[in-house]
């Protein structure tokens, strides 16, 4: 139990609510404000877990309170002695919390029906909500209400005792538990490191088993070979040393020829891999060749009316943007690049834009704002515009030469 003291949220609290009168005796529960206030302690601290009443407390006053768990405790304890908001709303809390036991309770008729489910209660172990069901029952007198606080603070002083007994019984099976862990962990790091050299020597007997079977297998079998070969022998002696020396010779031979024939083999790999580099070499350097002639017939074709026009190419790939360039400047253009809004500043292509004599618009590399920005000033200013699907020395070149005079003259 607590002394009640005025709580640290009582400037929050109004009583804007005037107290009920006592209930009349019948079948009406009581209210939180209604039961006795040596009931409202253990009814707080049971049947409430502390950031449940912080809450709700929160929720009542409107703001966040500052008390810590002890003051918030005993503030609420003080303000259940009488109905207002905090009163309310715990009253709420501990009717949804403890619907189920309020139902059970309220099958009971009587005292002594009453007091019967209250002792099944403490039997079971579970005495938070069946305290707010006991104690609000209408058949709850003054001598069952003591009873049932005296129960509860024995339950109070015996679940410390129980908790701290547990708390060092706990202590020492954790402490036992992580010995024989590690004692459980090396034990099977020492079995399975057993278990491991067993099944390496199982494997290496077994192999060394299988190729004794082979070798006595091969010896019988060149034994059983030597005999029908001395049979053989003696049935042939006259011929027996032309034989031989004709066998030998077949064999070299054989042989002889069977390493000459894997040496043409491996030649003729050899010269059918470098006609095939010679084939790739020709068909590149064709490539080339071609490409050349026709980069240099673009470059001719390009015409001399750029000096002092400035060229803006938006787009396009930056391995190429320097090959642009030099084919305008070479010509006496002036080339200015924006990559369409990809990496450079967007608000850029604008002034771009303004400054230039003409626009080449490479639409395949190119954000979308880009695109419609440099074709509506293209068509506001009546300056002329390329668009290039695909993107390549090659197009940009024809694109240049495919110019009218005039329109490379005008600014």
């Amino acid at each position: 139990m607590c002394e009640p003291k005025p709580p640290v949220f009582t400037s929050l609290v109004a009583p804007d609510l005037p107290p009920e009168p006592p209930p009349a005796t019948g079948s009406r529960r009581k209210r939180l404000w209604e039961v006795p206030r040596t009931a409202h302690c253990p009814v707080v601290g049971v049947c409430l877990p502390l950031d449940t009443l912080r809450r709700v407390v929160n929720k009542a006053l409107g703001g966040e309170t500052v008390a810590d768990d002890y003051d918030l405790h005993v503030g609420v304890v003080t303000e259940c002695g009488m109905r207002n908001r905090v009163s309310e709303a715990v009253q709420r809390e501990l009717e949804r919390r403890c619907a189920h036991a309020v139902r059970h309770f309220s099958r009971a008729k009587s005292g002594e029906a009453m007091m019967a489910l209250w002792d099944t209660a403490i039997q079971a172990g579970d005495v938070a909500a069946p305290l707010w069901a006991a104690l609000t029952h209408p058949r709850c007198t003054q001598e069952l209400h003591d009873r049932i606080c005296r129960d509860i603070h024995m339950i109070q002083h015996q679940a410390g005792a129980t908790v701290r007994a547990d708390v060092r019984q706990l202590a020492e099976v954790t402490r036992e538990n992580r010995e024989l862990s590690r004692e459980i962990g090396e034990a099977r790091a020492r079995v399975a490191q057993a278990q491991s050299e067993r099944a390496l020597d199982h494997d290496r007997l077994a192999a060394q088993l299988m190729q004794a079977r082979a070798t006595a297998i091969g010896k019988d079998t060149t034994i059983e070979a030597l005999r029908n070969e001395n049979a053989s022998l003696r049935e042939s002696m006259p011929e027996l040393q032309s034989r031989l020396h004709l066998s030998q010779r077949v064999a070299d031979l054989t042989a002889r020829n069977r390493t000459l024939d894997a040496e043409v083999d491996e030649l003729r790999r050899q010269l059918a891999a470098a006609e095939r580099e010679v084939d790739e070499a020709r068909v590149r350097a064709e490539a080339a060749v071609a490409a050349a002639r026709a980069s240099a017939d673009d470059t001719a074709a390009v015409p001399v009316q750029l000096a002092e026009r400035s060229i803006l190419c938006v787009g396009g790939r930056h391995a190429q943007i320097p090959i642009y360039r030099d084919l305008v400047e070479r010509h006496g253009g002036r080339f200015s690049h924006h990559d369409g809004g990809i990496e450079d500043n967007a608000h850029r292509l604008d002034a771009s834009l303004a400054a230039a004599d003409l626009v080449i618009c490479q639409t395949g590399c190119l954000s979308h704002n880009a695109y419609w920005l440099v074709k509506d000033h293209c068509k506001r200013t009546g300056k002329r515009c390329v668009y290039l699907d695909q993107p390549s020395v090659a197009s940009f070149t024809r694109s240049l030469a495919a110019l009218p005079v005039e329109d490379t003259s005008t600014s």
